[in-house]
């Protein structure tokens, strides 16, 4: 992206119909690390990668507790995603002040998106640099909102938002159909594999991620690392057998292929198979 006459304000438009200042906040979520959401009928998981500035800091958080059945994982300007965690809070509290019950989740991302588009009709403001996984459980069910910074929000199974997010959507496309029947293992299981994905050359550890889960019975919490390593350890082992196959299948029923067309083909189809 480039500088152009068009992108000085958030009010301007472009000939061509478009808002460059919302594109570029949206950018910014594209530029964050990575987070994802997954949903079945009972849980909601949200997990995040950490990522240090240097190895002298510490990582900031990406996930936050705003209420016993909600929470939110952001892609993003951090500090964008704090202050509208606080706001969601704000919120919650205020309804169940007024009400004497939970807030239903679909009317919290609403408000929220209101909020989000406020910053985009306003000259003196600049829209949040920031994607929200907002998960969360009421009478309806559970529920996995993504909030954008034009101030649009989409109802998803399964979703994933920050950097190197497209090959956790590949992996998560492939398995959402049975997400909804899913169990609270299976879920985090898929939840860790697909948080994977997003780490090129890297190896999920509990040290560099963070698993929240929320469902019915389980108020929203953040796995403490001891069990975020002893899940990894647990599937690592499913993992690892999986892979395995492919090119001895692959091997047997094409042994005369040239190598050079058959090794891309199992290196795009085995980091889908983990």
């Amino acid at each position: 992206m480039f500088r152009n006459q068009y992108d000085t304000d958030v009010t301007t438009w472009s000939p061509a119909g478009r808002l460059f200042q919302v594109e570029y906040a949206m950018e910014a979520v594209k530029q964050g690390s990575a987070a994802i959401g997954l949903r079945s009928k009972t849980h909601v998981i949200l997990a995040s990668v950490n990522k240090a500035n240097s190895e002298l800091s510490s990582h900031q958080k990406k996930i936050f507790k705003v209420d016993d059945h909600i929470g939110v994982a952001i892609a993003g300007l951090t500090a964008d995603g704090r202050v509208l965690s606080r706001y969601m809070r704000t919120e919650c509290i205020n309804y169940s002040y007024s009400y004497e019950s939970p807030l239903p989740v679909g009317r919290l991302v609403v408000q929220l998106a209101d909020k989000a588009q406020v910053c985009t009709q306003r000259s003196w403001k600049r829209p949040y640099g920031v994607g929200l996984l907002v998960g969360g459980l009421d009478e309806s069910g559970a529920h996995l909102y993504y909030n954008c910074p034009s101030g649009n929000y989409f109802e998803y199974q399964a979703f994933a938002i920050g950097s190197r997010s497209q090959a956790a959507k590949t992996y998560l496309e492939r398995k959402f159909e049975s997400f909804m029947d899913s169990s609270r293992e299976s879920l985090l299981k898929d939840a860790l594999f697909a948080l994977r994905e997003t780490l090129q050359g890297e190896k999920l550890a509990s040290s560099n991620c963070t698993v929240a889960v929320v469902g019915v019975g389980e108020t929203f919490h953040t796995l403490d690392k001891e069990t975020i390593q002893a899940l990894i350890n647990e599937f690592e082992i499913a993992g690892e057998d999986a892979p395995a196959e492919v090119p001895e299948e692959a091997a047997t029923d094409e042994p005369a292929a040239p190598e050079e067309g058959a090794a891309p083909a199992d290196q795009g189809a085995a980091p889908m198979d983990i």
